[in-house]
């Protein structure tokens, strides 16, 4: 009997993990974002000291993977399982970035998710006694994206308003079996949503109903209330996602506005940085929590938050086929005390 299981997609944790630590490195337009204050690593370009974007992708899993073990204190034997995925096809940013780890490896593919989607794996992990420390990491970089997914850079094509900024940086969060918090209580898995987006320029409002979906469940299947968080925060579904989904929740009935915001609105400057509707990108839901939000947890200036990383779960096969952008969104409730 699947006893932890709540409502309809909704899983509560017997065992909460703490997270232990986090580590972020963001590339140089993101250091001069709203939030360069907070991350670990701002590195000076694109390249870093690497011959392609790719590689240079690689190395931010790489050197965010070492940060984060730094700053928890844990050595490699002492890792149970690494969960990690990225933008680029087959994951090769965080399989070739973590491959000389020796770590136990499983390998996630949920688009801009993966964040919100490893942090639950791990943490069902944990409760379930299968683990004691999990290490959860996503990436991305705007170059080796563009590349992959748009148009090749020395094209100088015009971006259009809807579009995107993809994150250029990588974050990494240390989940362990004991330890004095930030707890991870709730996990909510969402489910695929797709209402037929096909352009790939605008990715808010292919996520934005996987989000407002998420919201939803979450809130149905544990009985809360938006007030019960100190801050509701969505992966990166820019300004326009982000209005998106405001007005699909208060179409059923919901306002989270008081207390919401959007990690692709909150990591740049949307008025100075040339970035159109803002971030997107695994790195960009992860670099802003593992950046911002987890140390204003510790602050003890957020005690409750409600972190919903969404994805689109596309590819370069799939836009050629002429097929629509399916959505994902998956919420990790997680609290400064266990009181």
């Amino acid at each position: 009997m699947a006893e932890k299981h709540i409502g309809k997609q909704t899983v509560a944790l017997k065992n909460p993990p703490t997270i232990k630590a986090t580590a972020s490195i963001v590339g140089p337009k993101e250091g001069r974002g709203e939030l360069k204050q907070c991350f670990d690593l701002i590195i000076p370009d694109e390249l870093w000291g690497e011959s392609s974007w790719e590689k240079a992708e690689s190395k931010l899993v790489r050197e965010a993977f070492a940060k984060l073990l730094q700053n928890a204190k844990l050595s490699n034997d002492k890792i149970d399982f690494i969960l990690a995925g990225d933008l680029l096809n087959q994951c090769i940013a965080a399989s070739y970035g973590l491959r000389e780890t020796n770590v136990p490896f499983l390998g996630l593919y949920g688009a801009c998710s993966t964040m919100a989607e490893s942090m639950s794996i791990g943490s069902m992990l944990i409760d379930g006694g299968f683990a004691d420390n999990v290490v959860c990491l996503t990436s991305s970089h705007f170059c080796s994206a563009e590349r992959q997914f748009r148009f090749p850079l020395e094209l100088g094509s015009q971006r259009t308003p809807t579009a995107q900024w993809t994150v250029t940086g990588s974050g990494a969060v240390a989940l362990a079996s004991q330890g004095t918090g930030p707890y991870i209580r709730n996990i909510t898995v969402g489910k695929i949503n797709d209402l037929g987006i096909t352009d790939i320029n605008n990715m808010g409002a292919a996520m934005a109903p996987a989000a407002a979906d998420t919201i939803l469940t979450h809130f149905a299947d544990t009985g809360l209330v938006p007030e019960y968080y100190d801050l509701i925060v969505t992966g990166d579904l820019g300004k326009i996602g982000k209005k998106l989904c405001l007005d699909i929740l208060r179409m059923n009935g919901l306002n989270i506005e008081a207390n919401y915001n959007d990690c692709g609105v909150m990591i740049f400057n949307l008025n100075e940085q040339d970035t159109h509707a803002g971030g997107s990108g695994c790195g960009c839901s992860a670099a802003v929590f593992a950046g911002h939000i987890y140390k204003e947890m510790m602050k003890g200036n957020l005690k409750r938050v409600l972190f919903i990383a969404t994805g689109a779960l596309m590819s370069p096969v799939s836009l050629q086929q002429k097929e629509s952008i399916p959505g994902i969104a998956h919420a990790v409730s997680i609290h400064r005390s266990l009181d």
